[in-house]
């Protein structure tokens, strides 16, 4: 009932990315982001190869409860019990020290997931009961997954809460190895509830300052986020990764960048053009704009929404 997508902060970073030279903090934030939507896109592929029609699956929740924000990276929903999911694609080695996670090559303490998302499940257990729910009828279990085939950690607790790579399978086996109780009315009301009150974006984005005049125009390879150089008849060709797209696929691309970056600047066929860069033809720009959005104004003065 909710899929998953690239946050509206992932997007903003991939696009500066390519625009201008990041700080050496924001960078190693952007990676981490490009990192973690590509563990969490990895066990959605795992977790649907298992799944019957009794499940509903809710993706990339933010809550707030008392003020406090937090995010669920999966939540299953069957008729018998809810799931919660956090995703870790960390690679590398690990250790646990008196009850602390660190990085074995770094020495540096990371965030314990255990703590993580017994935080969340706790609050996640107070949305419930806000929601009218009887709490002690709900069977509520909560896991963290790694994802990452080479994630180690050592001095690793016994604790059926943390599913390592190698045992990805057998953990996946017991969502469709029992048959379950068709959907009800009440968890589709549930559901609902949960996509109601989420929050429809993070109020903590990182995103560092940037304007226009900085930023470096031109259109991007949609494959290998290099600048694409020129055209080939009706379509654009990377000269890095030889990527082949439509004129007007990479014009919309561009133009919804564009938006995302500048929000309060006007969509018109002068500013696309600039944004752009390698198109030469005002008029093309133009028809794409007036075919695919919708143009106010007369004139000069004509901008699209």
């Amino acid at each position: 009932m909710k899929h998953r997508y690239e946050s509206k902060e992932l997007l903003q970073f991939r696009a500066l990315h390519s625009r201008m030279k990041l700080l050496e903090k924001d960078l190693t934030y952007y990676l981490n982001l490009e990192k973690g939507f590509e563990g969490e896109r990895y066990f959605d592929e795992r977790l649907s190869k298992h799944l019957s029609d009794d499940w509903i699956v809710l993706n990339d929740l933010i809550f707030e409860v008392n003020n406090t924000i937090f995010q669920i990276d999966t939540i299953l929903i069957c008729n018998i019990a809810i799931y919660l999911f956090e995703i870790k694609n960390l690679d590398g080695d690990y250790y646990i020290e008196n009850n602390k996670w660190y990085s074995k090559i770094t020495s540096k303490e990371i965030k314990n997931p255990l703590q993580q998302i017994a935080r969340s499940g706790s609050l996640f257990r107070r949305i419930l009961q806000d929601l009218g729910c009887d709490v002690s009828k709900i069977s509520l279990e909560y896991y963290v997954i790694f994802v990452h085939p080479e994630f180690h950690l050592y001095q690793a607790p016994i604790n059926h809460q943390l599913i390592f790579p190698a045992q990805m399978n057998r953990f996946m086996d017991k969502f469709y190895s029992k048959p379950l109780p068709q959907l009800s009315n009440t968890n589709f009301k549930l559901a609902e509830q949960l996509l109601t009150i989420q929050l429809k974006e993070s109020p903590y984005s990182r995103i560092p300052e940037y304007s226009y005049d900085k930023l470096k125009k031109g259109i991007i390879c949609s494959n290998c986020r290099s600048f694409i150089i020129k055209g080939v008849n009706k379509s654009l060709v990377c000269k890095k990764c030889g990527h082949h797209e439509d004129i007007e696929s990479a014009i919309l691309r561009s133009t919804n960048e564009y938006k995302l970056l500048f929000p309060k600047r006007k969509v018109t066929t002068n500013s696309i053009h600039e944004w752009c860069k390698i198109i030469n033809s005002k008029k093309l720009i133009r028809r794409i704009l007036t075919t695919n959005f919708r143009a106010q104004g007369i004139g000069r003065s004509t901008f699209y929404i």
